[in-house]
């Protein structure tokens, strides 16, 4: 697929997916969806990428649906678009291929994340983000809901006080106090912004990828679990991760007193 709506390059282990309309904050149309989902399912399919890292081209990361695509446009005197119908087709895979990934996934939200943009921040493992950018959950303006699981998300991180304002008022939220309520993992000043995302995706390039994406799953399925029900999770998952490549690197390093050498296997 030649792609027209996004940027996508692959390099020492590490994916860097960019969304690019700049022109148009980098909101979602239906082209930029297809692109989306091919590029998540090339990286399924290359061992190589160890990471993938998640942005937006120009002053913004993602300012959500474009209103404009003619899916979701309303026309006075038309039959309304189904948008449960663009939900289902377009953004729950959109999340479920990210949460599915077979590697751990940084957002680098380097501006503005509205709506879906913002949910899409928050359905990667770690956020990033600059100290100039904040997070907007406008639906209600339009009368909607939270969707592409922000519904789900930010209540999980935030509680049901915080998640309920923010989404009522439709109020922006500064990416450092973000950072600060436990929303996202770090908001960095602006001219600190790229190196630190660099820093961070080449540190987990080199690490256990497996043990970082059993990791994601066994603190998702927490959720929902029993004590019980956990703990049984936890050896099915220690018991496939002991059986692995980096597992016996690791413990041999550890041993040895040098860094590990982890290839992901």
């Amino acid at each position: 697929m030649v792609y027209q709506h996004i940027l996508f390059d692959v390099a020492d282990g590490v994916a860097r997916l960019t969304l690019n309309r700049p022109d148009k904050m980098n909101s979602f149309n239906a082209a930029m969806h297809a692109e989306l989902r091919h590029a998540l399912d090339s990286i399924q399919t290359q061992p190589a990428v160890r990471v993938l890292v998640l942005t937006g081209a120009g002053r913004g990361f993602c300012a959500g649906q474009d209103l404009a695509d003619t899916e979701v446009r309303f026309v006075p005197g038309e039959t309304p678009p189904d948008l449960g119908d663009v939900v289902e087709r377009h953004y729950k895979p959109l999340v479920l291929r990210l949460a599915n990934l077979r590697v751990p996934t940084i957002a680098a939200v380097n501006g503005i994340a509205a709506g879906a943009g913002a949910s899409l921040a928050l359905a990667c493992d770690m956020v990033v983000a600059t100290q100039s950018a904040a997070f907007l959950l406008p639906f209600a303006k339009i009368g909607l809901i939270p969707d592409t699981a922000c519904s789900w998300l930010v209540p999980q991180r935030l509680g049901q006080a915080r998640a309920l304002g923010l989404a009522m008022t439709g109020q922006k939220l500064p990416a450092t106090k973000a950072a600060e309520w436990g929303l996202i993992w770090e908001a960095v000043a602006d001219d600190a912004f790229a190196n630190s995302v660099t820093a961070l995706a080449q540190q987990l390039a080199t690490m256990p990828t497996k043990a970082l994406v059993r990791t994601r799953q066994a603190m998702q399925a927490g959720r929902t679990h029993t004590l019980e029900q956990q703990l049984t999770l936890e050896g099915l998952y220690m018991r496939e991760l002991g059986r692995s490549s980096d597992y016996v690197e690791g413990v041999a390093a550890f041993l040895e007193k040098r860094s590990p050498r982890f290839t992901g296997a």
